[in-house]
Protein backbone atom coordinates (compact mmCIF):
# COMPACT_ATOMS: atom_id res chain seq x y z
CA UNK A 1 0.00 0.00 0.00
CA UNK A 2 1.28 3.44 -0.88
CA UNK A 3 2.20 5.95 1.80
CA UNK A 4 -0.42 8.41 0.57
CA UNK A 5 -3.13 5.75 0.97
CA UNK A 6 -2.03 5.07 4.54
CA UNK A 7 -2.07 8.80 5.30
CA UNK A 8 -5.56 9.16 3.83
CA UNK A 9 -6.77 6.25 5.97
CA UNK A 10 -5.25 7.91 9.07
CA UNK A 11 -6.91 11.17 8.08
CA UNK A 12 -10.33 9.51 7.91
CA UNK A 13 -9.88 7.95 11.36
CA UNK A 14 -8.84 11.30 12.82
CA UNK A 15 -11.83 13.03 11.24
CA UNK A 16 -14.13 10.48 12.87
CA UNK A 17 -12.43 10.97 16.25
CA UNK A 18 -12.75 14.75 15.97
CA UNK A 19 -16.41 14.50 14.97
CA UNK A 20 -17.07 12.37 18.05
CA UNK A 21 -15.69 15.17 20.28
CA UNK A 22 -17.45 18.08 18.58
CA UNK A 23 -20.75 18.13 20.45
CA UNK A 24 -19.47 17.95 24.01
CA UNK A 25 -16.67 20.39 24.82
CA UNK A 26 -15.87 23.70 26.49
CA UNK A 27 -12.94 25.95 25.63
CA UNK A 28 -11.06 27.15 28.68
CA UNK A 29 -10.08 25.82 32.05
CA UNK A 30 -12.05 25.08 35.17
CA UNK A 31 -10.36 25.87 38.44
CA UNK A 32 -10.90 26.78 42.04
CA UNK A 33 -8.93 29.38 43.91
CA UNK A 34 -8.33 28.76 47.63
CA UNK A 35 -10.09 32.04 48.37
CA UNK A 36 -13.14 31.17 46.27
CA UNK A 37 -16.04 29.05 47.42
CA UNK A 38 -16.88 27.75 43.95
CA UNK A 39 -15.27 26.92 40.64
CA UNK A 40 -14.81 29.14 37.62
CA UNK A 41 -14.39 28.67 33.88
CA UNK A 42 -11.78 30.95 32.35
CA UNK A 43 -11.45 31.45 28.61
CA UNK A 44 -10.54 34.06 25.99
CA UNK A 45 -13.30 35.95 24.17
CA UNK A 46 -12.23 38.42 21.48
CA UNK A 47 -8.76 38.62 23.02
CA UNK A 48 -9.95 39.25 26.57
CA UNK A 49 -9.95 36.83 29.47
CA UNK A 50 -13.46 36.06 30.65
CA UNK A 51 -14.26 34.16 33.83
CA UNK A 52 -17.68 32.76 34.67
CA UNK A 53 -18.88 31.08 37.83
CA UNK A 54 -19.43 27.31 37.65
CA UNK A 55 -21.85 25.82 40.14
CA UNK A 56 -20.51 22.99 42.28
CA UNK A 57 -23.05 20.55 40.79
CA UNK A 58 -21.66 20.96 37.27
CA UNK A 59 -17.97 21.56 38.00
CA UNK A 60 -16.87 17.97 37.31
CA UNK A 61 -18.84 17.85 34.06
CA UNK A 62 -17.31 21.19 33.00
CA UNK A 63 -13.81 19.86 33.76
CA UNK A 64 -14.50 16.79 31.63
CA UNK A 65 -15.70 19.01 28.78
CA UNK A 66 -12.52 21.14 28.89
CA UNK A 67 -10.41 17.96 28.79
CA UNK A 68 -12.31 16.83 25.70
CA UNK A 69 -11.48 20.14 24.02
CA UNK A 70 -7.77 19.65 24.73
CA UNK A 71 -7.95 16.14 23.30
CA UNK A 72 -9.82 17.42 20.25
CA UNK A 73 -7.21 20.16 19.74
CA UNK A 74 -4.42 17.56 19.71
CA UNK A 75 -6.35 15.53 17.15
CA UNK A 76 -6.76 18.63 14.96
CA UNK A 77 -3.01 19.25 15.12
CA UNK A 78 -2.34 15.64 14.05
CA UNK A 79 -4.85 16.04 11.22
CA UNK A 80 -3.08 19.19 10.06
CA UNK A 81 0.25 17.35 9.98
CA UNK A 82 -1.23 14.50 7.96
CA UNK A 83 -2.91 16.94 5.57
CA UNK A 84 0.46 18.63 5.03
CA UNK A 85 2.12 15.29 4.24
CA UNK A 86 -0.67 14.37 1.81
CA UNK A 87 -0.38 17.76 0.11
CA UNK A 88 3.34 17.29 -0.37
CA UNK A 89 2.95 13.76 -1.76
CA UNK A 90 0.16 14.76 -4.14
CA UNK A 91 2.32 17.52 -5.60
CA UNK A 92 5.54 15.59 -6.18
Amino acid sequence: MKQIDLLKRQRERLKEDIAAQMDFFLIGSVGKSPTMTGHSLTTKVKGKTVTVYVRKQIAEKAKEMTKRYKMMWLLIQKLSTINWEILKLENE
